[in-house]
C-alpha cells in the first residue's frame, strides 16, 4: 500500500455489525487523519487480507469513499487517495467558521458546570499530547473538544451535519498536527473555553474565529512543504 502500512490501525471489526460500513469508516478515518497519505495507492486485496473479509465489502467501501471525493478509482490502475483540494479547504473553513462561531456564542449562554469541566478535561488531555510522536490522540481530543462544545450549546445535531462538510479542512488540520507545533492549538482552545466560561458571547465568537482561521496561516506552509499532497485547481 505504497508504504502506508495499516498494521497499527488494525482495529477489530465488530462481528455483530455489517462489515461494509465498518470498513468504510476505518478507511475514511485513516485518510482524514493522514495515515493514508494523499496520492497513496490502496489495495482491495491488502485490506481484505488485513481484516479477513471478502473483497466485496472492501469494494463497497471504496465506492462510498469515491462518492465522498476521498479516493479515485482508476480502471486498470487501482484506487488512490485523492489529493486535498485547496479550494475545498477554503470553502470548508468558511462554512465551519460561520457555524462554530455561533456554537461558541450559544455555549457561552448555555454551558453548565459539567460542560465546562468536560471541556477543561479535553484541553488538559491535549496539552499532555503536544509532544507525542504519534499525534492521533491529540487529533482525536481536538475533534472531541469541538463536538463537546456543540453539545454544550445544545447543537449536537448540528455538529453531526457539519462533520461531512468539514472533511477537507480536517485533512489539513491533521497534517498540521503531524508536522507543525501543536501548542498554539491548545492555547486557542483555552481562549475559547475562557470566553465561554465567562459567559462572554462576543469574546467566544472572536476566539473561535481566530482558532479556525489558523488554517489560513498554516496552509501556505503546508502546501509548500508537501505540494504532492495538494490539488490547487478549482474544480
Amino acid at each position: 500500500m505504497g508504504g502506508q502500512a495499516m498494521s497499527h490501525h488494525r482495529a477489530m471489526l465488530d462481528a455483530e455489525g455489517a462489515v461494509g460500513p465498518q470498513l468504510y469508516r476505518l478507511i475514511r478515518d485513516r485518510i482524514v487523519f493522514g495515515d493514508l497519505a494523499p496520492g497513496a495507492r490502496i489495495s482491495e486485496t491488502e485490506i481484505s487480507a488485513l481484516y479477513r473479509v471478502s473483497r466485496q465489502p472492501v469494494r463497497e467501501a471504496f465506492i462510498k469513499l469515491a462518492e465522498e471525493g476521498l479516493v479515485a478509482v482508476r480502471p486498470q490502475r487501482g484506487t488512490y487517495v485523492r489529493r486535498i483540494s485547496v479550494p475545498g479547504v477554503m470553502a470548508a473553513r468558511f462554512v465551519r467558521e460561520a457555524v462554530e462561531a455561533d456554537i461558541a456564542r450559544l455555549a457561552s449562554e448555555r454551558a453548565g458546570a459539567e460542560d465546562l469541566a468536560a471541556l477543561e478535561r479535553l484541553i488538559a488531555g491535549q496539552a499532555a499530547e503536544v509532544a507525542a510522536p504519534d499525534p492521533s490522540r491529540f487529533i482525536a481530543l481536538d475533534e472531541a473538544f469541538h463536538q463537546r462544545l456543540a453539545v454544550a450549546a445544545g447543537q449536537g445535531a448540528t455538529w453531526a451535519i457539519l462533520e461531512g462538510l468539514k472533511t477537507p479542512m480536517n485533512r489539513v488540520r491533521n497534517l498540521s498536527a503531524r508536522h507543525f507545533p501543536r501548542e498554539k492549538l491548545v492555547a486557542q482552545h483555552r481562549a475559547v473555553l475562557a470566553a465561554v466560561a465567562a459567559g462572554d458571547a462576543p469574546a467566544a465568537d472572536a476566539a473561535m474565529r481566530t482558532h479556525l482561521r489558523e488554517v489560513l496561516n498554516d496552509l501556505p506552509g503546508i502546501v509548500e512543504a508537501m505540494p504532492e499532497f495538494f490539488d490547487t485547481a478549482d474544480s
